[in-house]
C-alpha cells in the first residue's frame, strides 16, 4: 500500500511564517505597550488633578485658574487623605507593565516618597527658620492674576480664607508638640519679625492692600471702590486676627515648648527619618556617612584652590586673615540698594549675551530682579528664585537681599546671580515649562538634586565665557563652591553625628569667605529643614562627572551645546536617570 507523502514546506515559505510570526509578536507587544502608556499617562493625569484640587495655590502658579479663590486645606484629616490616595495609586502604578519607561520611573519615585515619608509626621513642623504660609502669604499679590474683577473677588475670597488656613496650621503645629514633632527653639529667635508687620491698624499699611491702591484699567471704575472696601474689611477682620493669633500661638505655646535639640535625629524615630531625608533630597542610595566623608573630601580640594587664588590676589597673610579683609574692607561693599542691583543687572545682562555659546535652545520667558522684601530679609537667605507662571503671564524673578550691606560683598555677585538667574535656575526651570510634549506633572515638578546640582554647576560655566577675571570675583566662586561642599559636612554633621550649632558655625567660617550673618542664617536654615541642602553639592558632582565621562569618550566630537540640551531637554530627573540618559547621549553621538 502506498504511504502519504509528508507535507514539507518549502524553505522560502518557512521564512516568511517565521517573519509572518515575528511580525504578529512584534505588532502584540507594540500594541501591549501603547495600551499601558494610555493607562500610565491616565493614572499621571488623575494624579496631577488631585494635586490643583489639593493645593489651589499650586494650581494657580501653574495657570490653572479653576481655584483661584481658594487655600489648601492642610489639617490632619487632609493629610492622611492625601497619603491614602497616594498609596492607592502606587499600588495601581506596579499593575502597569512599563517599568524603565521614564515617566513610569519618576510617578513611582514621587509615589513610593510620599509613601515613606507618610511615617514621619514632618507635616506637623509645617514652617522653617525662613519658611512658612505665614511667610509666602503676603506676596500673593505677585502671584496671583489681578486684571479682572473676578480677579479681585477670587482674591479677596482668599484674604477672608486665610484666618481658616492659618488655624487649621496651628492646629498642625500643637499636634506637633504634642508628639515630639516641633522644632528647635534656636531657630525661632526673631519669629516676630516676619509676623508684626502684617498686624497692622489701617488695612492700607498691609502689603496685601497694594492692589487696592492702583487697579489695572480692565478692572471697571464702577466696581473699583466695592473692591477696595471689601478687601480692606477682609484684611481687617480675617488676615490680621490670623497673624496676630499665630504670633500669640507662638509666643505663648510654641515657642515655649520648642526643643533645645538640634538634630533631625533627635526626633521620633529620628535616625530613620534623617536616612529617608538624605536619599529624597539627593535621589542616590547613599548614607548620610558616606555623603559627610564626601564633603570633607569637597572642602579639602576647594580649599587648596582657594589658596591659590589668594596667592594670585598678591595677599600676603594666611588664609584667616584673607577671609577677615574679605568681610571687612569697604572696597567690596555697596552702600545703597540700587548700587547693588545695578551691578547684579549687568553681570547678568553680559551672561546673557554668552548663553548662545552654552546652548543650542534657549527659553523664551524673561526673568526680572527684585529685592527681597522687607519683613523676611533679616532672616532670609542671599536670594532665591521664583519661578514663572505657568500660563506665561508673569515672568521668572531672581529676588536678590539688600537687607544689612555689609553682608552682601560684590565679589558673590557673579556666581550668586548665574546660580539664581541664568544659566542657572531661570534658565533650566523656564526652559522645563516649555516642553510642552512632557507631561504637566514633569514640567512643573523637579527634584531638588537635579535643581539645585544644574545651578550650581551653572556657577562654573561663567570660568567658559570670561567671568571671574577678577582674582576676588573667583574666590568667591570657590566660596560659594565650598559653600555647597560644607553643607554636606555640616547638615549631617548636625543631623547624624552629633554636631552643635556652634561647631556647624564655626567650621563654614573658617572655610569660606561668606559673612558671620549668612553664615548663621544658613546654619539655622539647615537645622529646619534638614537633608534639603545636600541636594546642591551632590546633583552638581554627578553632572560633572556626567561631563568629564561625555568629554573623554568623545573627543573632539564632543559638543557642550548638545551636552547641555540633552541634560535639559527632559526636565529635572533623578540623578540615576539622568545618568542614564547622558550615557545614551554619548553612544548617539
Amino acid at each position: 500500500m502506498e504511504r502519504p507523502t509528508k507535507f514539507r514546506p518549502r524553505p522560502d515559505t518557512m521564512a516568511w511564517l517565521v517573519t509572518l510570526a515575528l511580525a504578529f509578536a512584534t505588532q502584540t507587544l507594540a500594541s501591549e505597550r501603547a495600551e499601558a502608556r494610555r493607562q500610565l499617562r491616565a493614572l499621571m493625569d488623575e494624579i496631577w488633578e488631585q494635586r490643583l484640587q489639593e493645593d489651589p495655590l499650586f494650581a494657580t502658579q501653574v495657570g490653572d485658574h479653576r481655584f483661584d479663590d481658594r487655600l489648601p486645606e492642610v489639617h490632619e484629616a487632609a493629610q492622611r487623605r492625601g497619603l491614602e490616595r497616594a498609596r492607592q495609586f502606587l499600588e495601581r502604578l506596579r499593575e502597569i507593565p512599563l517599568q524603565g519607561d521614564t515617566d513610569y520611573e519618576i510617578v513611582r519615585r514621587i509615589l513610593e516618597r510620599q509613601v515613606e515619608g507618610g511615617r514621619f509626621p514632618s507635616y506637623r513642623m509645617p514652617i522653617t527658620s525662613r519658611t512658612g504660609f505665614h511667610v509666602s502669604f503676603p506676596q500673593l499679590p505677585d502671584r496671583v492674576p489681578l486684571r479682572t474683577t473676578q480677579d479681585y473677588e477670587n482674591y479677596i475670597a482668599r484674604l477672608r480664607d486665610f484666618l481658616r488656613y492659618t488655624r487649621e496650621h496651628i492646629a498642625l503645629m500643637r499636634d506637633g508638640v504634642r508628639t515630639g514633632w516641633v522644632l528647635p527653639v534656636v531657630v525661632l529667635e526673631g519669629y516676630d519679625q516676619a509676623l508684626a508687620p502684617h498686624i497692622v491698624d489701617d488695612p492700607r499699611q498691609s502689603l496685601l492692600d497694594e492692589p487696592f491702591r492702583e487697579f489695572p484699567e480692565s478692572v471697571p471704575a464702577s466696581e473699583r471702590e466695592r473692591l477696595a472696601r471689601e478687601g480692606r474689611r477682609a484684611i481687617v477682620e480675617a488676615v490680621v486676627p490670623a497673624y496676630r493669633e499665630f504670633l500669640a500661638f507662638l509666643r505663648d505655646e510654641y515657642v515655649p515648648q520648642a526643643r533645645a535639640t538640634t538634630a533631625a535625629s533627635a526626633l521620633p524615630d529620628g535616625e530613620r527619618y534623617y536616612a529617608f531625608l538624605v536619599r529624597e533630597h539627593t535621589t542616590l542610595e547613599i548614607t548620610p556617612r558616606e555623603v559627610h566623608d564626601i564633603g570633607l573630601r569637597e572642602v579639602q580640594r576647594i580649599r587648596a584652590e582657594m589658596e591659590r587664588v589668594m596667592r594670585r590676589a598678591g595677599f600676603e597673610g594666611d588664609f584667616t586673615q584673607f577671609l577677615e579683609f574679605l568681610r571687612t574692607d569697604p572696597r567690596f561693599y555697596r552702600e545703597t540698594p540700587e548700587a547693588l542691583l545695578k551691578e547684579t543687572a549687568y553681570v547678568l545682562k553680559r551672561m546673557d549675551g554668552e548663553l548662545p555659546r552654552l546652548f543650542g535652545r534657549l527659553p523664551r520667558m524673561p526673568y526680572g530682579i527684585r529685592e527681597i522684601p522687607d519683613y523676611i530679609a533679616p532672616r532670609t537667605t542671599t536670594a532665591y528664585y521664583e519661578p514663572p507662571a505657568g500660563d506665561g503671564t508673569r515672568a521668572g524673578f531672581y529676588y536678590v537681599n539688600t537687607y544689612d550691606l555689609k553682608s552682601r560683598p560684590v565679589y558673590e555677585i557673579e556666581a550668586l546671580s548665574l546660580h539664581e538667574a541664568v544659566p542657572g535656575h531661570h534658565l533650566q526651570i523656564a526652559l522645563q515649562q516649555e516642553l510642552e510634549d512632557l507631561h504637566p506633572l514633569r514640567r512643573f515638578g523637579g527634584f531638588t538634586a537635579f535643581v539645585e546640582g544644574w545651578a550650581l554647576y551653572a556657577e562654573r560655566l561663567g570660568l567658559e565665557v570670561g567671568f571671574y577675571q577678577d582674582p576676588y570675583s573667583d574666590f568667591g566662586r570657590l566660596t560659594y563652591e565650598m559653600w555647597r561642599a560644607l553643607r554636606l559636612v555640616v547638615d549631617t554633621g548636625l543631623h547624624a553625628l552629633g554636631w552643635t550649632r556652634q561647631q556647624a558655625i564655626d567650621f563654614m567660617a573658617a572655610n569660606s569667605a561668606l559673612t558671620l550673618r549668612n553664615i548663621t542664617n544658613e546654619v539655622d536654615r539647615y537645622i529646619s529643614w534638614p537633608g534639603q541642602a545636600l541636594a546642591y553639592k551632590m546633583g552638581e558632582l554627578k553632572i560633572r562627572e556626567l561631563r568629564e565621562r561625555a568629554e573623554r569618550e568623545l573627543g573632539e566630537a564632543f559638543d557642550i551645546r548638545a551636552f547641555h540640551d540633552a541634560v535639559l531637554g527632559e526636565g529635572a530627573l533623578p540623578l540615576d536617570l539622568l545618568e542614564r540618559k547622558i550615557l545614551a547621549f554619548i553612544e548617539r553621538s
